[in-house]
């Protein structure tokens, strides 16, 4: 879950951390996820969980292997998991110059699959359209959801997350920050 979320603090500013979510409570969003994922996808034998590039990869591996061990009696069969780049999907070529972040995995063929894309804030919203672009050029999936480990608010499209780890009001020059270990808002020094 490395990945930093848009900073719009000022140039060389390093911003002031506070932590918001330790390692256990990651760890207990992400089995919460996990369970609201079962509940609204049942049947998860056709189920594909595809972590964006590059914040989302490592939350997508831990939702898919708790997935995997969800009910001692009778666990889930093994949930498919990849990685899905994103980055020649963007909008935003104009204020950065295009980079990929990395090869695309997807485990097999997407259509007709319910398809869980992952990623660790959600913000704008740019980053998850830019995702549902790019999984056309996979197939088609019978349905899209979409988990993240942080909702900070300030929508500029209208994409909501169906599975949140922590919704997290900010404002716009805070900064955001998912690590495998915590989970720090950072705020401008005065």
């Amino acid at each position: 879950m490395a990945g930093v979320a848009s900073a719009h603090t000022e140039p060389g500013s390093q911003p002031a951390w506070t932590e918001v979510m330790d390692v256990d409570a990651i760890r207990r969003a992400t089995w919460r996820m996990a369970h609201e994922v079962v509940e609204r996808n049942p049947d998860v034998a056709g189920l594909v969980v595809l972590g964006l590039r590059a914040g989302g990869v490592s939350l997508a591996e831990s939702l898919g292997e708790i997935l995997g061990r969800i009910g001692e009696d009778a666990p889930c069969p093994a949930v498919e998991v990849g990685a899905l780049d994103v980055s020649m999907h963007r909008d935003d070529f104009a204020l950065r110059p295009v980079q990929p972040l990395g090869v695309s995995e997807i485990p097999g063929d997407l259509e007709g699959a319910v398809v869980v894309l992952v990623d660790d804030v959600l913000f704008t919203g740019r980053t998850v359209r830019a995702a549902l672009d790019a999984l056309v050029d996979y197939g088609r999936p019978r349905l899209v959801q979409l988990a993240v480990m942080v909702d900070r608010g300030h929508r500029e499209l209208p994409i909501r997350a169906d599975f949140v780890g922590l919704n997290l009001p900010t404002s716009l020059d805070e900064t955001v920050e998912v690590g495998p270990s915590t989970v720090r808002l950072g705020r401008p020094r005065p």
